[in-house]
């Protein structure tokens, strides 16, 4: 064959291919396998990034010794989420896989979210701040370190003076708490003594504790002479004081075993019998009983209604006995001083007069003459819209006294959709501090008479009538700050708790308002409505509702962790702070 110019067309020859060389393997072996070492690492590190975003590992360890805690239960809050720790307080979750999004970070929707944990076993405390069950919040792919407090406990014997069991007698535990800045008895629990006088105080937080008895009657019948002496055995306040005020404080710490003992001493009783006047029809009355006049719990008198008297049996010893009405007719009180003296006790009579009403006049010196505040009254028939003072300021009266938990004053409701009158009714005579809340501005200035209401108590006595004035403003202070040390949130942090929180605190000759803020995960925290004053600013990792602001020596313990600050009407303060270790 020849080519179109003449030339001779040569066939291809197909040439075989040579053998491959063991030299040729061992090439194409190492080239394998260092792809595959290459892809290694990358295929681990995806697989285990995989894994750590559908699990949720963690301990779970005793906040005051940092054990960890072995069978304790650890769920989530909606109990999607279930399981015990190991017996080294280990425990780990297995997410869905909706759980978690493309992206690797925890899903915001799905049925397998899991942002928050809690944990609980017996012997520990669900609630130790008092808040309900501590939660701690999680992130897929991190270690979760939970702790839980271990429970306190007061338990102790009660005796009689000859060193026997006292069987069956109520043991009272008084707990001291902070309510708006001021450090209140409050009634914790009760119990019952065993046949071996033996009482028991379990689940307590760590706090400041009062224990007492209750006035408890002999009535051994082979000691009892039909209408012969009565014998009783007065209320005995830890370790053997006679009455509240004086008692011994019992600090317990996180986890402590306190042993209170009791000693109880017999002494006659006499009968008392006070005639009441005023009682409306079918009311009862609230009675009180204090010893030399100092107010505490331990004694006790009834009302017989029938009769309309207040009855009971007390020692020899000086009282005052006080009554509040209830029932109908909840305004009226009285009191009488009584003198028990080896003998019967019958009167002075007590008559129930009218709780005192103030009137409150209040003067609105506001720049701006708009306000977005929305509220309603209603009479049970009609809807009516409130406005003017009646809509910005709220008012209550709290008794100053430590343990006087009944006397408490209030704003009366409106009698018509046209009544904008504040009157602070149904205040016993007694001493107050004044709560003033403003729901725009802040309080300026707030006194009756001489009195200066915002830095000393309220004193009311019968037929008092002069009015207490206010004078409210709008040029609020503002705050600025950051705490120290936290690290900025970059774009990818899914992070939502608080950096800390920070207060201002109002010195006690100040009239400020006390303010909490919750600090941004970055550290940042502002507030434009801050009651110019005097305040004591710090930070705490946690929430510390029950600072005792009002009270001068229980605050020096804060004194070196806060920052004292002033603020001037219309200016702004810029802080940093540094987030304090929290104070039990």
């Amino acid at each position: 064959m020849r080519s179109a110019d003449g030339q001779p067309i040569r066939p291809e020859v197909q040439r075989p291919s040579p053998p491959l060389t063991i030299r040729h393997l061992r090439v194409a072996l190492s080239i394998l396998l260092a792809v595959c070492i290459c892809a290694a690492p990358g295929l681990a590190q995806l697989l285990q990034s995989e894994n750590q975003w559908n699990t949720v590992h963690g301990t779970v360890i005793n906040a005051v010794t940092h054990d960890p805690i072995g069978r304790a239960l650890v769920y989530s809050p909606d109990n999607r989420y279930a399981t015990f720790t190991d017996g080294e307080g280990h425990f780990e979750f297995t997410l869905p896989k909706q759980a978690a999004d493309s992206a690797g970070a925890a899903s915001s929707t799905g049925a397998g979210r899991l942002s928050w944990l809690m944990a609980r076993k017996p012997g520990f405390l669900d609630h130790p701040n008092g808040e309900g069950v501590r939660r701690v919040e999680v992130t897929p792919g991190t270690e979760v370190t939970i702790a839980l407090v271990p429970e306190a406990l007061i338990k102790g014997r009660v005796t009689l003076s000859a060193a026997e069991p006292a069987n069956r007698v109520n043991v009272q535990l008084f707990w001291r708490q902070v309510q708006d800045g001021s450090l209140r008895w409050i009634a914790k629990n009760s119990v019952r003594t065993n046949s071996n006088g033996e009482f028991r105080f379990a689940e307590l937080q760590p706090g400041t504790y009062k224990v007492l008895t209750s006035e408890w009657m002999d009535n051994d019948p082979e000691a009892t002479v039909p209408g012969g002496q009565l014998y009783g055995f007065p209320p005995v306040y830890y370790p053997s004081a006679t009455d509240f005020a004086s008692a011994s404080t019992i600090q317990l710490t996180a986890g402590q075993t306190f042993q209170a003992d009791l000693t109880l001493v017999r002494q006659p009783y006499y009968p008392v019998k006070i005639p009441v006047s005023n009682i409306a029809e079918n009311g009862g009355l609230n009675i009180t009983v204090s010893r030399q006049g100092l107010r505490g719990p331990g004694y006790s008198l009834g009302f017989n209604r029938r009769s309309g008297t207040i009855e009971g049996q007390l020692p020899n010893e000086k009282y005052l006995i006080e009554a509040a009405a209830n029932g109908p007719d909840s305004s009226t009180s009285g009191s009488v001083n009584i003198t028990v003296a080896g003998a019967r006790v019958e009167g002075p009579g007590m008559v129930l007069t009218r709780n005192n009403s103030i009137p409150v006049i209040v003067r609105e010196e506001f720049s701006s003459k708009d306000s977005d505040s929305h509220s309603f009254w209603s009479d049970g028939k009609h809807t009516y819209p409130m406005h003017g003072p009646r809509l910005d300021l709220q008012i209550t009266a709290d008794a100053v006294d430590d343990f006087d938990e009944q006397r408490r004053g209030s704003l009366r409701e409106p009698t018509g959709p046209n009544d904008d009158s504040l009157i602070l009714e149904n205040l016993a005579p007694g001493r107050y501090w004044l709560r003033l809340t403003a729901n725009r501005g802040y309080v300026a200035s707030a006194s009756m008479g001489g009195t200066d209401l915002l830095r000393e108590p309220l004193g009311v006595v019968p037929g008092a009538s002069t009015p207490i004035e206010i004078t409210m403003r709008d040029d609020n202070a503002e705050l600025d700050g950051t705490l120290l040390g936290v690290p900025p949130a970059s774009a990818e942090s899914t992070r939502s708790t608080p950096a800390g929180y920070v207060y201002c605190l109002p010195l006690p000759d100040s009239p400020g308002q006390f303010l909490e803020l919750a600090a941004s995960p970055d550290g940042k925290f502002d507030y434009q409505m801050v009651t110019p004053g005097v305040y004591r600013v710090m930070a705490f990792g946690s929430p510390q509702r029950e600072l005792p602001y009002r009270d001068t020596e229980a605050m020096k313990t804060y004194e070196a962790k806060s920052q004292v600050v002033h603020f001037a009407p219309g200016q702004k303060a810029i802080l940093q702070l540094e987030i304090s270790s929290s104070v039990e």
